[in-house]
């Protein structure tokens, strides 16, 4: 049954830039708004990663010239390194999503991808198009460039190789395929049953000056990008920079610039632009048939517009709607409708909104929705339905001026909010991408939604808003988060990696949780070789909200070093479900829950260990310390006054995270210490630090130099240089079957000019590079010794390899003498 009720009393406010789902309608909003509505260009920006993206170029094409502009990100960034946390692959995947679209709403571009995974840093386009798989990811930027029509296309990088990473040269080489294919009916015919072929009018390369390459040349076409909008009130340097100091996870906050400052361009293909970005396009209501009545009627509005009474523009806003709706050209139509879609409300001070009651639903279940609509122009607007799921309210209302409405309905949760590019069996070069139509989305196209219908001056208008939970935070304030659809139960292991070793059995423990009332068991499959006792647990009486642990006992029954995986299975109401959930939350962003299969590895290994006390200095954020916990130790993270004032000699070995040295000031104060710790006979291993940004140069007890040179084939063959070494046979004797199954890469910033007290254990190199010896430096110093080392083993131990257990227990063991 419906509820129409008037809130007296509204007990939220506007706050954050995720607060709001009904969309901003303060002044400059509404005039930005207007200015784009006689604009009919396109702009797409194709580049490899998050961060890749001209920010500046962006806001001025959005804000400045007002075209529809777009970022086709071919990765979401999911190889690369993560300083504000530990989340790595497809978890830093889903942040870096996120922080991509916090940029395009600051500098007002959309956002798009095609499936394929950032897989880590590549050294060229070869080998970067053998992994994505060309064809398919050329297919996704086809259907991107269908789906959007750009008029004009620019890459970032060229297909010369300056842009230095293989995935960025790649962009370049699949944008440039693209701009001819897309245009081939012949090329991709599959996808011409839901889009037409397209031409755009040129490809341009934005060409930069940075890294030391300076491509740019007075000769080239430019633009001044550092305009002044008085409307803003800011620059494009400065929008630009806020824009791209959402790239947290990068560490990327950047400084605002003012004043002038030019983007120069290369023309690949097409038409050179001689005056103007758009030579030779038609960007006004000319370009579409019915479109210079519509011309007239815009021109009308922008004369007659008066910024402190922008409801008395509504009749002519209206009149224009509806002309719109009447054009024979489905894509300007579209795009038309959506802007109106803002303006009309904004303009006519209608407010509303849809949030779900409670933060989460089973499948299944029944939403209990509040909507909320409020008329602050006082013009008369009749409410005519709202609309969630199946279920339509019918009202026939005129809304009362200045008073909130509040309006209750229900919708059933049907589909799980998994983000679609998870949905299915992972691969390591490209996300399964099930349907055609999915390609391309930022997050899931289908959220739940609620449409709502109004009558103004005569004129249906149906608006849409995407159903969230809100709440208030005491300290942020009104807070909104995105509705989380979930499983009936879910099932999350403890542990993502078991280690098992010498056929010890292990409890594992299956954390549960309900989000419905139910009732059932759940069961671990193991591979063969493997036991499990009990066959299940059931469980019955569980109400939304119940979590309870369920505990198995696991035993290897092989011998040999070997990969595999448990899955946990759950069976609630008659279906089965093999999900956990993962919830990943920063005040950056939205929160991201997602449902991953309830799986873990098990990783058999002869392994042999030494020592029981590890000490962790944190550095960017890794799993290594949950790794050596999973094999027996015991870790303690170092508090800088533990490493001050400490008894540091009660540790077997310290252990510094990776890129400490470039986030940690401290750690200026704290070295002394810790090589004293060394010198006094303790064990010291230091991981990889980026080579820029260094809080100090001394880093170990004798020099050396870290450089930006990596292996990035985690197949390249190693060499081991002295077999005889100890850390190669104590307390596990290391051989070239340890250096199997390793993942996304070997190291990452070697060192150099080091010194000769350091012992380069090991050799290895890309194919046709020259060899390198600076993944792994060992010394003596003291009493103690020293490590530096640039393999990955903060990939290869949350991965469970086998051999990088083995080598790194090596390195962090030391035989009392």
């Amino acid at each position: 049954m419906k509820r129409f009720y008037i809130l007296l009393l509204f007990l939220w406010c506007k706050s954050s830039i995720y607060a709001q789902t009904s969309p901003p309608a303060d002044r400059v909003s509404i005039e930005q708004e207007l200015k784009k509505l006689p604009v009919l260009g396109s702009v797409l920006y194709v580049a490899a990663h998050p961060d890749d993206e001209n920010t500046r170029l962006l806001a001025y094409l959005a804000q400045e010239k007002h075209y529809r502009t777009g970022y086709l990100a071919l990765t979401r960034g999911d190889g690369g390194q993560n300083l504000i946390g530990n989340e790595q692959g497809e978890l830093l995947g889903l942040i870096r999503t996120q922080e991509l679209l916090a940029a395009r709403h600051v500098d007002g571009a959309e956002q798009f991808f095609t499936r394929a995974k950032d897989f880590g840093f590549s050294k060229g386009p070869d080998e970067t198009l053998k992994i994505w798989d060309r064809e398919k990811i050329l297919g996704d930027v086809v259907w991107v460039i269908r789906k959007f029509r750009p008029d004009v296309m620019i890459c970032r990088f060229p297909t010369t190789g300056e842009g230095g990473h293989g995935h960025h040269t790649a962009s370049a080489i699949l944008a440039q395929e693209a701009f001819a294919a897309a245009a081939d009916p012949k090329r991709f015919p599959e996808q011409l049953q839901f889009v037409q072929p397209w031409q755009a009018k040129r490809l341009l390369w934005n060409t930069f000056n940075f890294g030391g390459n300076d491509t740019t040349n007075p000769d080239q076409f430019k633009i001044d990008v550092g305009v002044y909008n008085t409307l803003l009130g800011k620059g494009y340097g400065e929008i630009a920079a806020d824009s791209r100091s959402n790239h947290k996870s990068q560490g990327f906050g950047t400084a605002k610039q003012r004043g002038t400052s030019y983007e120069f361009f290369k023309t690949i293909l097409g038409d050179a632009p001689r005056t103007d970005l758009m030579d030779g396009v038609n960007t006004t209501w000319k370009r579409v048939q019915g479109g210079d009545e519509i011309n007239i009627r815009i021109n009308d509005l922008v004369k007659s517009f008066n910024p402190t009474e922008p409801a008395k523009s509504l009749p002519l806003l209206m009149d224009i709607y509806a002309s719109v709706q009447k054009l024979s050209d489905a894509y300007w139509k579209t795009q038309k409708l959506k802007e109106l879609d803002l303006l009309i409300p904004a303009c006519a001070g209608l407010w509303l909104e849809s949030y779900a009651v409670n933060p989460t639903y089973a499948v299944g279940d029944s939403i209990s929705i509040r909507n909320q609509v409020i008329d602050r122009s006082g013009i008369n607007i009749k409410l005519v339905a709202t609309e969630a799921g199946d279920q339509k309210n019918t009202f026939n209302t005129l809304l009362p001026a200045n008073q909130m409405l509040g309006l209750d309905s229900k919708t059933i949760a049907k589909k799980i909010t998994q983000p679609y590019w998870l949905d299915g069996p992972q691969i390591h070069e490209m996300y399964p991408v099930a349907e055609q139509q999915l390609v391309g989305y930022p997050e899931n196209p289908d959220p739940v939604t609620v449409k709502w219908q109004f009558v103004i001056y005569g004129h249906l208008i149906t608006l849409q808003r995407q159903l969230m939970y809100k709440y208030v935070n005491p300290v942020r304030g009104e807070v909104y988060q995105p509705l989380e659809i979930t499983p009936p139960v879910t099932a999350n292991l403890d542990q993502e990696v078991y280690i098992f070793n010498n056929n010890q059995p292990k409890q594992i423990t299956v954390k549960l949780k309900s989000f419905t009332n139910s009732n059932g068991s759940i069961s671990l499959k193991v591979p063969a070789g493997w036991k499990v006792a009990p066959a299940n647990a059931s469980f019955t009486g569980k109400k939304k909200g119940d979590e309870w642990g369920a505990v198995f006992t696991v035993t290897s029954g092989i011998s040999k070093n070997e990969t595999d995986t448990i899955q946990a299975i759950t069976q609630v109401n008659g279906k089965t479900y093999t999900q956990g959930i993962h919830q990943i939350s920063y005040e950056h962003i939205p929160n991201i829950t997602f449902f991953p299969p309830a799986e873990a590895k098990l990783v058999n290994v002869d392994l042999k260990t030494n020592g029981k006390r590890i000490a962790y200095v944190p550095g960017a954020g890794d799993l290594v310390s949950e790794a050596l916990q999973q094999v027996g130790y015991q870790v303690n993270t170092l508090t800088e006054n533990e490493i001050l004032t400490g008894n540091l000699s009660v540790y077997d070995a310290i252990i510094i995270g990776v890129r400490a040295f470039n986030i940690n000031n401290r750690l200026t104060v704290e070295q002394p210490k810790l090589l004293e710790y060394v010198k006094n006979g303790g064990n010291l291993l230091v991981q990889y630090n980026n080579n820029n940004g260094l809080v100090t140069n001394r880093i170990g007890p004798f020099p050396f130099r870290i450089v930006n040179v990596r292996v990035t084939d985690e197949n390249a063959p190693v060499t081991i240089l002295d077999p005889a070494d100890p850390v190669l046979n104590y307390p596990n004797k290391i051989t070239d079957q340890d250096f199997k199954g390793w993942i996304q890469e070997r190291g990452i910033y070697f060192a150099t000019d080091i010194d000769p007290k350091y012992r380069t254990i090991l050799q290895l190199n890309d194919p046709n590079e020259q060899p390198n010896k600076g993944s792994l430096l060992v010394a003596d110093y003291g009493k103690g010794r020293f490590v530096y080392t640039s393999l990955v083993f903060f990939r290869e131990l949350p991965a469970g390899v086998p051999g990088a257990y083995r080598l790194f227990i090596n390195l962090i063991s030391k035989a009392k003498k």
